[in-house]
């Protein structure tokens, strides 16, 4: 990956990623490069796909989702059939933010943003258990965030 970008491309993309609201202008000047040469470089990298979107970080607190819970889950089968359907199902729920496929313990791991514990507990009887081939969760409740979405060290 890095071999075709060159320096100016790695500094576009340290700086879009601490701040993606930079205008093309102000990017151009921080790299030093003209406002031209700057707007071909970033699409470029959109397009090889070194950036896959651009949005808000929204703050969770302020949309009544400040409780950050982590679910361990495991399934009845490890086939890849198993793990289709169960991706397929999670990606219809909104509420989960994040879904990995693991090694270890559990064989997929789940960040999911709620209200309260309240609202954990009514998606975890409702949703969560009923998603296929799940054989038990194990849940964990954040109580601090130390470091979220934190930019990529490359």
């Amino acid at each position: 990956m890095q071999g075709e970008l060159d320096r100016i491309d790695l500094k576009m993309l340290r700086l879009l990623q601490k701040n993606g609201r930079l205008t093309n202008a102000e990017l151009a000047q921080m790299v030093d490069v003209s406002a031209a040469t700057c707007h071909r470089r970033t699409q470029r990298l959109f397009e090889e796909g070194y950036i896959s979107n651009v949005r808000a970080l929204v703050a969770p607190q302020k949309v009544d989702r400040g409780a950050l819970v982590m679910v361990g889950v495991v399934l009845d089968r490890s086939t890849p059939e198993s793990f289709r359907e169960f991706e397929k199902a999670v990606e219809k729920l909104k509420f989960i933010l994040d879904c990995h496929l693991v090694a270890g313990d559990f064989d997929y791991f789940l960040k999911i943003r709620v209200g309260d514990m309240a609202d954990f507990n009514r998606i975890h009887g409702t949703q969560l258990i009923a998603l296929p081939g799940v054989r038990q969760t194990r849940t964990f409740f954040v109580m601090k965030e130390v470091v979220d979405n934190a930019a990529l060290d490359f």
